[in-house]
Formats: structure tokens, sequence, C-alpha cells
């Protein structure tokens, strides 16, 4: 890998010292990730790998990437929600509580909830079939705040505005709601704790372009109050809309982590893959990335992305270290 010019080493060592002072306020503090699943005939799926960041109080951070990528067991893996077959390693803090070793009875009376809250990418299994929106989000209530009794449908319903789910439908079940409004409901579910983390897994599926900006507004304030928020996102529109920093996942793992503002301005990411992502926007240029995601059962020994990147050479076989927020042999170089 070339050798980064002198305004190159200013950035990286400007990038470590925020990476540090981070990781000492940090919200949730990630390292080393790492989520595999055991298949039969001794196969294995490796869905994470090794995946570092720091999120602080005020913070929204957008993961992106194509679908199967991993975003979504990530955050599976933060609340203890992987079936039975999953094998985590690394470290998840938040609170002084590691999520990736906490037993069931920590999480499920701690940390879900309350420390941390979930949007949910499939809000029609997280919500109960046999009760009314209503009722679900004021048994929420009940039990997460100290809310009174008497307050309680006030607080719903209050609940339902800030996730723009109508009040006409919350005496409604779910199998009665669109797809967009289980999704209302899901976003007005995980509001009501005022949880310190919020995950939100794809929270504008379904939804237009005016309810997602509004949903995505809504989420925003949400870390705006000293909250912090992961963003879990297909939608490069929603994250350009709120988040402070957007994080790349690519087969499995991180390969870069970078400031809005540079990742969607003039400078751009520094990953081709990322830049990929960019260029295949309608506004931008249009243009599909060649090729396919690898299997997460058959990764290459280098780097994944190689196959497709217009910039592969040898080196390439040789998988990049993640260094720096970057994970790459041949970025482009920053601009002074």
């Amino acid at each position: 890998m070339n050798a980064p010019n002198a305004s190159g080493q200013r950035l990286l060592r400007a990038l470590d010292a925020v990476t540090a002072e981070r990781a000492e306020d940090a919200v949730l503090s990630v390292r080393d990730l790492t989520v595999r699943f055991r298949l039969r005939g001794g196969r294995t799926v490796a869905a994470v790998t090794g995946a570092d960041f720091d999120l602080a109080a005020g913070e929204c951070l957008a993961l992106v990437g194509e679908s199967g990528c991993g975003k979504s067991v990530l955050a599976s893996a933060l609340l203890g929600l992987l079936p039975g077959n999953a094998e985590t390693s690394g470290t998840a803090l938040t609170d002084g509580i590691d999520l990736l070793a906490a037993d069931e009875k920590t999480l499920a009376r701690t940390v879900r909830g309350r420390r941390v809250g979930l949007v949910p990418q499939s809000p029609a299994a997280h919500l109960t079939p046999v009760r009314t929106v209503r009722s679900q989000l004021e048994e929420t209530v009940r039990a997460l705040t100290a809310t009174g009794r008497r307050a309680r449908r006030k607080a719903a319903e209050d609940a339902a505005e800030r996730a723009a789910f109508p009040a006409g439908h919350l005496d409604r079940y779910p199998h009665e709601l669109s797809g967009g409004l289980a999704q209302r409901a899901a976003t007005a579910l995980a509001l009501i704790g005022g949880a310190r983390l919020l995950l939100a897994d794809e929270p504008t599926t379904g939804l237009d372009r005016d309810l997602v900006d509004r949903t995505a507004d809504e989420l925003r304030r949400h870390a705006d109050d000293g909250r912090a928020l992961l963003l879990i996102t297909h939608d490069l529109a929603a994250a350009e809309r709120i988040a402070d920093r957007v994080a790349v996942m690519y087969a499995g793992r991180i390969v870069e982590i970078a400031p809005a503002h540079r990742f969607f301005g003039p400078t751009g990411p520094r990953h081709p893959y990322a830049r990929g992502l960019l260029n295949a926007l309608p506004e931008r240029e249009f243009t599909p990335i060649p090729g396919m995601p690898p299997e997460l059962s058959a990764l290459p020994e280098g780097c994944a992305f190689a196959p497709r990147c217009p910039l592969a050479t040898e080196l390439c076989a040789t998988r990049p270290a993640f260094t720096a927020g970057l994970a790459c042999h041949h970025p482009e170089r920053p601009r002074a």
C-alpha cells in the first residue's frame, strides 16, 4: 500500500486522537465483534468479522452496505437475539455491561428496552398479534417508565405521534396494519423507554419519502437529546439526512468509517466499495457495482471486494488491516 503523504499522516494522527477520545466517552464501545454460524457438515458462516467502533452520546452512526453483509446480525448480537447455532466473540460495552457476555436474565431485565432500544427490521414479528397497538404501547409505558396509571394512555398516544403513527389506528390489531404502519408502531414502542442507546434496523422500510424523512428526524432527535443512535439502513438519503458518521460493511466486515460530511461531500469515501455504493445512486452516476458479493460461508483469504474492484492488484490477496477507519490496500488519498 502506498505510504500516506504528509497531509495523510496528519489525518491519520487526528483520527487516532478522535478515536481514543470517543472510546473514553462512548455509550457503546465495540471491539473485535465476531459472529459465526455453525452449519451441518462442519461448515461455518462468517456473518460478522472483527467489528470495531465507538458510539458517543448525541451521535448517530449509520451502518450501510448491501443486503446480507451482516448489518442486522451485528445488531442482533448486541441484544442477544441470535439463534442457538451462533458463536460470538469480542466485547460490546455499554454502561459497564458487556452485551456479548451478559446472560439472558441481565439482557431481559436491565438491557432490552431500558439501556438499549430496538426498532426491528421485521416489525410484524415483534408485535403481539392478539393485542391492539394501544394496549401494547400502554404496557410498554408501564414496564419501562414510572408513568402513573392515569397518564399511561396519554404517554402511549404521545409515543405514537412521535413515530407518525395515526391516532385513528391505535385500536387496531397488527394484522390490520400495512407494512408501513407496523414499522411506525414498532418505532413508537422502541422510543418509549428513552434508552440511552437505540438500534434502528431499517426503520424506514415500507414508508414513503415524507414519512422516511419524518421518521429519520424523530430518530435524530432521540440522539440530540443526549442518547446514541445506530442506524442500520439501505437508504443512503436517510443516512445523509441524520448521520454524524457512516460505517460501511462488506461481506461481514466494516471496511470504512468516515464522517458523514466527508462521506457524502465532494471528497467522498476512500474505499472503492463505499464509492461504488454512492455511484450506484440514481442522483449520482447510477452505475451499479459489477458482480455479486461473496458467500459468507466461502470468503476469500484476501480482500473480499477484490473480485469486484477495479483497483485490485496482487496485493489484495492479503486481507488489509482496519487502520484509522479504513481497510483497503488502494484507498483514495486524503485531500489536504
